[in-house]
């Protein structure tokens, strides 16, 4: 399939600006021009019910931030299923306010909280310190979660990306420890392969918005050293035993360098045996989750993802 319209006019957009790619930037220039492009493309003013900034205990002792979503008012005595989110951005860029629309759109769409986690990133806190944040959160929702209006028993975890990536971590972490009991993996183009050597990542690798210097870039400031490649926490792709394993919706791009990441990853889940959704919107590139603003195909996307996570829940 051609690459989507919408996506070519975004495309010329970017290439007309001549953006340094994040690549040759800081990280705090990165992240920055992170955030320019998303309000570019994002929409204003997506109403929701609730939104609440909550600090919990951080796997060190310091402060690790929330941010809860809540669609609408819990009925009397309710605990609401809930998503916990991470963002992606490589590990090093994109924060709560960069995803927050997303988040809105999810709350909605899947009838449910969405808890998202503020972790560290790199290059300032290395591998595996957004892991153990997101785990932290993870437990802690599903410890505490009742005192927001949570159901424990009603967990998913998700993420696009770099938040996929911990989203598939935290499931396989959450198996070996026993707990928590997940109702879902909401996997948006997550990056999971220990090294960007499959296909995609050749015949993508310029002008797709993620490039594969960027890609690998991102992967520099996040690892301690090449021994972390060989971990599975940072390439979940590598797992031992996939077998257990909380249900899946795997979305990947057809333009995306981690596509064929994502369509192994989902087929590792299908051969141990595990309940999982492959979905590819063919015409997508790379991020095109958080341009609401400029893409229609983000609509469907979302909804895609809401009746997933209502299906999980209503499971139980």
């Amino acid at each position: 399939m051609p690459l989507d319209p919408q996506i070519q006019t975004v495309l010329q957009a970017v290439k007309a600006a001549a953006l340094p790619e994040f690549w040759q930037l800081t990280p705090d220039q990165a992240r920055e021009q992170y955030k320019q492009r998303i309000k570019r493309m994002d929409v204003r003013d997506e109403p929701i019910h609730e939104v609440e900034d909550k600090p919990i205990e951080g796997p060190e002792g310091g402060a690790l931030m929330l941010r809860i979503y809540r669609p609408r008012k819990a009925e009397s005595g309710e605990l609401m299923p809930a998503l916990v989110w991470y963002h992606g951005g490589g590990f090093v860029i994109g924060d709560l306010d960069t995803h927050d629309t997303a988040c809105r759109q999810l709350a909605k769409a899947g009838d449910c909280i969405v808890v998202a986690v503020h972790y560290r990133l790199a290059p300032e806190s290395r591998f595996p310190a957004a892991v153990d944040d997101s785990m932290a959160a993870l437990r802690w929702l599903a410890r505490r979660g009742h005192e927001i209006g949570v159901d424990p028993d009603r967990i998913a975890t998700g993420g696009d990306s770099a938040g996929g990536n911990l989203a598939t971590v935290c499931a396989l972490l959450a198996r070996n420890e026993g707990f928590p009991k997940l109702s879902l993996q909401l996997l948006i183009y997550p990056c999971v392969a220990p090294e960007p050597e499959t296909p995609s990542h050749y015949a993508f690798a310029e002008g797709h918005l993620l490039t594969r210097k960027t890609l690998t870039w991102f992967y520099k400031q996040y690892i301690r050293n090449s021994t972390d490649t060989r971990d599975f926490r940072f390439g979940p792709l590598i797992a031992e035993d996939f077998s257990n394993l909380p249900p899946a919706f795997v979305l990947v791009a057809g333009y995306d360098p981690l596509r064929d990441e994502g369509v192994q990853y989902a087929a590792k889940l299908i051969e141990a045996g595990n309940r999982c959704t492959l979905v590819n919107y063919e015409g997508m590139v790379h991020g095109f989750l958080l341009m609401p603003g400029a893409v229609d195909a983000v609509k469907r996307a979302v909804a895609e993802s809401g009746a997933a996570l209502r299906a999980a829940f209503a499971r139980r």
